[in-house]
């Protein structure tokens, strides 16, 4: 039965991960300091034998007595709402945090994977993006905090695969959804399941034309775990190529609710990205994965996850 240790494991991502790998046979030891992740992500895992939970902050140092497998860095802040109120602390976690990561898997002669993100590759002029596109980002931006943790923690990821021979994997998410997203999370999807099922305006930034791709939960770790058996080293995109603007997604969320909300646009945030759009061509020969939950599919679970926090 092998040990398999995720930082951030009470997080979105996380926790599903989590809830994944005790389904696949593994021990799973969940390290979170709870400040976005919430101990009801993983309420129902902790009385699985098999599950242990560590209250800690990843970006201070920790041991573990036992033999660990696998160690997948899942800790961060990961919506703008966070980051831009917790910047050193996602800048700590991505830089200390990972390097802490890396040791536990060195250490333990563990296979190791990072969770990075599409934010690498900033406002992109490379379109869809590739995993060879080496980003347009503003590293003294608000959204730098973020976008140049996780490239940093890449570089690390990289030093220690080189260096160390550590085996790592490096995934770049691109934006996913499902349930277990926080309402105040920020993000295109909770954002607008929040307002609409409030029958609220529903606040699109800039006109609504930015795009993005959305990849259902499900289909994200299916493809995390698939890239962890590979042999794979270099970066892999795991996102759905189906592009579509703000605005569309906030009509479709409007029109599946039948809510009486209206749309009303504020001004763009500073480096907001224009487009996002993942090339997953490498995914799809190196680890035969792609996304296979339609977006509607994927939002009726979690539309039905948001009614019952909606007035909790």
């Amino acid at each position: 039965m092998p040990t398999s240790l995720v930082t951030g494991g009470a997080g979105f991502l996380g926790s599903h991960l989590c809830e994944r790998l005790l389904a696949e046979g593994h021990r799973v030891i969940c390290v979170d300091n709870l400040l976005t992740g919430r101990r009801e992500n993983i309420a129902g895992l902790l009385a699985d034998p098999r599950f242990r939970f560590e209250h800690h902050d990843i970006s201070k140092p920790l041991e573990i007595g036992e033999k660990v497998d696998r160690v997948l860095h899942f800790a961060s802040p990961a919506s703008p709402v966070d980051y831009l109120e917790l910047p050193i602390q996602t800048l700590k976690v991505g830089s200390l945090g990972t390097h802490n990561s890396l040791g536990l898997a060195k250490a333990h002669g563990a296979r190791f994977l990072l969770a990075s993100t599409s934010e690498v590759y900033g406002d992109p002029l490379v379109h869809p993006q590739p995993e060879s596109y080496w980003g347009n980002v503003n590293p003294v931006g608000p959204r730098g905090v973020y976008d140049e943790a996780k490239r940093f923690a890449e570089a690390m990821t990289m030093a220690y695969h080189r260096y160390h021979g550590v085996d790592t994997k490096i995934v770049r998410i691109f934006n996913t959804y499902g349930p277990r997203m926080r309402l105040n999370d920020g993000r295109a999807v909770p954002a607008f399941m929040s307002q609409v099922l409030r029958n609220e305006d529903v606040t699109v930034f800039g006109d609504g034309s930015q795009t993005r791709s959305f990849t259902y939960i499900t289909d994200l770790v299916d493809g995390i775990l698939r890239l962890m058996l590979s042999s794979e080293n270099d970066p892999v995109n795991i996102g759905n190529p189906v592009e579509m603007t703000i605005k569309q997604i906030a009509e479709t969320i409007i029109k599946m609710t039948g809510s009486t909300s209206k749309i009303v646009y504020r001004p763009l945030p500073t480096d907001d990205p224009k487009q996002r759009r993942p090339d997953i061509t490498r995914a799809r020969e190196l680890l035969g994965w792609e996304p296979k939950v339609q977006l509607e599919e994927g939002l009726v679970k979690t539309i039905e996850y948001f009614r019952t926090k909606v007035g909790a």
